[in-house]
């Protein structure tokens, strides 16, 4: 990938996109270079991120998952979390990335709809905790909204919501072009700026990441299929690939056909897929997506609406009946823990010659 510089207020080239290069065994030529650099010589044993085991490990969640892009073919499926404990059982299922969907952290932080109400310092709250639950190993894509930023500060309130994610260790981010007083996707009567507008949003953004010398990966949204329709997408989606966004998304296609015509009007440009069950969109499923050709695939309300239904009909059954249904589930207190890192607690006190977590059963 090469970059190319340009003037402020000219829409030019920065990328130049390639498929993935492998070596003659399937090793990325790259990935076996830059294992050696770190010291790492032996890249012939990948993980299933695509990534040399040592290497992995070694890089930050932004770097590992830019290498991914960069350097396998792989099709990247996150499922959404919004809080600390989706983000442990994710985990534990063995999803190696997430994705921070914006309404589920505002049902889950504030109980509130996705209606722009939730503010940056809430959403860099949230992805700095489920980002660093296990750094080392699992990356967090995050929604951005907008960048929270409206003119004429949007271009610095941007700058430094990009630099808290940074700093918070996300992996990649999306921002998008709707207007400040957003709204869900996949719900009616949403409304998007300007062209100009919404290129700012995304010069912004990537100017932040050059500055810090990041490795944390941009996604341009569009939601302008609703107001403008498929043809206005694609002008912005390019437009924002041509400033130096990493990946595009365009929410809310109409058709699987209009999902496929995309893939191969913006090839070989990364496509990220959002998949809402019920939405306003056609489901596509992984292996579908896979054969168009998405690279990364999320599940925004694949946690929130089976906990919603679950634990409502826990509280329907304890109100109705006086129990919870949750007895001879198999599933107590300790199980929980489990999940939510206390081996892993106990043996981080052992190992420093604590005696305190001893005995948890």
């Amino acid at each position: 990938m090469v970059r190319s510089s340009h003037q402020p207020g000219k829409t030019e080239p920065r990328h130049e996109f390639s498929e993935p290069k492998t070596s003659t065994d399937g090793i990325s030529k790259h990935e076996t270079s830059l294992a050696t650099t770190i010291g790492h010589e032996d890249a012939s044993s990948k993980s299933t991120t695509g990534v040399a085991p040592n290497l992995a490990h070694s890089l930050n969640p932004a770097t590992r998952l830019k290498h991914k892009l960069q350097h396998t073919k792989d099709l990247i499926v996150c499922p959404g979390v919004y809080d600390g404990l989706s983000a442990r059982i994710a985990q534990t299922v063995g999803f190696e990335t997430w994705y921070m969907t914006g309404a589920g952290s505002t049902a889950s932080m504030l109980g509130m709809a996705d209606l722009g109400i939730a503010s940056r310092n809430d959403m860099v709250t949230n992805a700095d905790m489920i980002a660093n639950i296990d750094p080392h190993h699992c990356e967090l894509i995050a929604d951005m909204d907008t960048g929270y930023g409206a003119t004429p500060s949007g271009p610095l309130t941007i700058t430094k919501t990009v630099n808290q994610y940074i700093r918070a260790n996300v992996a990649a981010f999306h921002i998008e072009d709707q207007v400040l007083t957003k709204r869900c996707g996949h719900l009616s009567g949403k409304k998007v700026v300007s062209t100009e507008a919404y290129l700012s949003r995304i010069r912004a953004a990537r100017a932040a990441i050059d500055v810090a010398q990041a490795d944390i990966q941009l996604i341009a949204r569009t939601d302008a299929n609703q107001q403008h329709g498929y043809d206005e997408c694609i002008v912005r989606l390019k437009a924002a690939r041509d400033l130096g966004a990493d990946v595009g998304l365009l929410e809310g296609f109409k058709s699987k056909e209009e999902a496929t015509k995309a893939i191969k009007e913006l090839a070989p440009w990364p496509l990220l897929l959002n998949v809402v069950e019920n939405g306003h969109s056609p489901l596509i499923t992984v292996d579908e997506a896979r054969e168009m050709g998405f690279r990364i695939m999320i599940f925004s309300f694949a946690g929130l609406i089976p906990a919603y239904m679950g634990i409502k009909s826990a509280y329907e059954k304890l109100r109705h009946e006086g129990v919870t249904g949750i007895q001879g589930s198999g599933v107590g207190p300790k199980q929980l823990f489990d999940v939510c890192g206390m081996q892993e607690a106990s043996e981080v006190d052992e190992m420093a010659g604590g005696e305190d977590l001893k005995g948890l059963t």
